[in-house]
């Protein structure tokens, strides 16, 4: 499906639905978003945001012709523990036979990267990426970073505290950005110039991309007059395996 999301070009939801599990679920747009769908008698989205697998959408990456940048399960969480590790094998498959797509999957659940990392195949064109919407997720970063994915990062949406001096270690993008929506939570400029400042240190590409808020087209993206939209530097046609 396509999506207005800036630093993807498509999305894909082999599984919908999740749970709550740290600070940064609480105003979860995917939850919203479900209900909406179910209300609009979608029937993908019949069970509103309770988990559900969809097999029959494993098939959708073989019918694109063109690369494309592939956000996997923006309404769920690959590594919910719901989902049957035997289904994950088989999105894993999907995206291992589809190298001229990148994968990019975004978990909370970084316990779970640790536990099924050897019996994945992480070719290069999967992206894995951890939550860290606040401080007291600093943990996810190191359980990232004991993965086997050749491309790591991090997405610190919502921004919900100061990370200043995080530790970006061997971690390949960050993206940052506010809450958005009428009960948004704020976000403080330093704490995004903190965590571009750590990017510099560690020579990080840095994505910023929103401040969020009420209205976030008005408040736009712009962090001291410029628009920061970097990305890892690898480049589709290098993926090797």
């Amino acid at each position: 499906m396509a999506t207005k999301i800036e630093w993807t070009d498509i999305t894909w939801n082999p599984t919908t639905g999740c749970t709550k599990i740290s600070s940064g679920c609480k105003n979860c747009y995917a939850e919203k978003m479900a209900l909406r769908l179910k209300a609009m008698h979608l029937e993908k989205y019949a069970k509103g945001f309770d988990l559900a697998i969809h097999p029959e959408l494993l098939c959708e990456p073989y019918s694109w012709k063109l690369p494309r940048m592939v956000f996997v399960n923006s309404m769920s969480d690959l590594f919910h523990e719901g989902v049957p590790f035997e289904f994950i094998k088989q999105i894993f498959k999907v995206m291992n036979e589809n190298p001229k797509h990148i994968f990019q999957v975004l978990t909370k659940r970084a316990d779970k990267l640790v536990e099924f990392n050897e019996k994945l195949n992480w070719s290069s064109n999967i992206w894995l990426g951890v939550t860290v919407e606040d401080n007291k997720q600093l943990n996810r970063i190191d359980k990232l970073r004991k993965t086997d994915a050749k491309v790591k990062f991090l997405s610190c949406e919502p921004l919900l505290s100061s990370l200043k001096n995080i530790n970006l270690q061997k971690i390949d993008w960050v993206i940052v950005g506010g809450e958005s929506g009428t009960n948004a939570r704020p976000i403080e400029k330093i704490w995004v110039e903190e965590i571009k400042n750590s990017c510099e240190i560690y020579q990080v590409p840095f994505f910023f991309k929103q401040w969020g808020g009420r209205n976030k087209k008005e408040n736009g993206r712009l962090l001291n007059g410029e628009i920061y939209s970097e990305m890892p530097n690898v480049m589709q046609s290098t993926v090797t395996y």
